[in-house]
């Protein structure tokens, strides 16, 4: 894809998400944690989902201590979690704030690297639920949320094996183009007239767990950290990139994933 879209960019002032309340999922570590530290640096009241509580808290602790708004905790099991607790969500965001400004779906599993015809059928259905049915059932709640602030962002995380696919990505690579397929449905339902921006942005290779995980023979040090990356999603998120939608857009500068 394209980074061209990124011509314009600058990097995000130390205002440029302020007021606004952006909702992560997948915060407790890796590129989960780096964007909602960078969210609420910008000035964001943030919402970080995830499933270890002990991280959300040290988490909302650093940010605290440094000064920015404490974050709200929503933990989640997106493997295990039914419908009522995705409209518990939303009932929370409402109650709270009335509106949602922005929504990054970062959370995933990695599931198994095996050829198609060996891949177990219930790692299969795990992913899918963390990587597709989530994203599905978050927006299907929240939408209502991000069209009442009239200006709102939706950034899908996405991933070059859910582009151009790879040899035993399996579950993982599918369900990336799946989400990449959600994403391009939203935006053409959506658009300026909803007060609602819809994109994906692939971050390409970074020192996460994830990545260690597909790659374990890797130096992961040669890797950039997450933090790099983050104020492509923070520009993504902002005033500033209100000319962008629908797009599947790729982090420039950072090596392929």
């Amino acid at each position: 894809m394209r980074t061209d879209h990124f011509s314009a960019y600058l990097p995000p002032g130390p205002d440029a998400l302020a007021d606004k309340v952006v909702l992560i999922t997948g915060a407790s570590r890796g590129l989960g944690r780096a964007l909602s530290v960078a969210c609420a640096a910008h000035g964001a009241q943030i919402l970080v989902l995830g499933r270890d509580v002990r991280r959300l808290e040290a988490l909302a602790d650093d940010i605290e201590a440094a000064g920015h708004h404490p974050p709200v905790i929503v933990p989640m099991n997106l493997e295990g979690a039914t419908v009522d607790d995705y409209a518990a969500i939303a009932a929370l965001i409402r109650e709270r704030y009335g509106r949602l400004d922005g929504l990054v779906l970062n959370a995933a599993a990695l599931g198994e690297m095996s050829p198609l015809e060996n891949y177990d059928s219930v790692i299969w259905a795990r992913v899918f639920q963390v990587n597709v049915h989530s994203q599905f059932l978050l927006l299907r709640h929240c939408l209502p949320l991000l069209r009442a602030s009239g200006r709102a962002s939706i950034v899908f995380v996405a991933s070059s094996v859910g582009r151009r696919s790879r040899a035993y990505w399996g579950a993982y690579a599918v369900s990336k183009f799946a989400s990449e397929g959600l994403m391009q449905t939203l935006a053409d339902e959506l658009g300026p007239a909803n007060g609602v921006r819809v994109n994906s942005l692939n971050p390409r290779a970074l020192r996460t767990r994830l990545r260690a995980d597909a790659y374990p023979a890797e130096d992961s040090t040669a890797l950039p950290e997450p933090q790099a990356v983050a104020p492509y999603f923070v520009y993504l998120l902002s005033e500033a990139a209100t000319a962008l939608h629908g797009l599947a857009l790729d982090v420039p500068r950072v090596a392929d994933c």
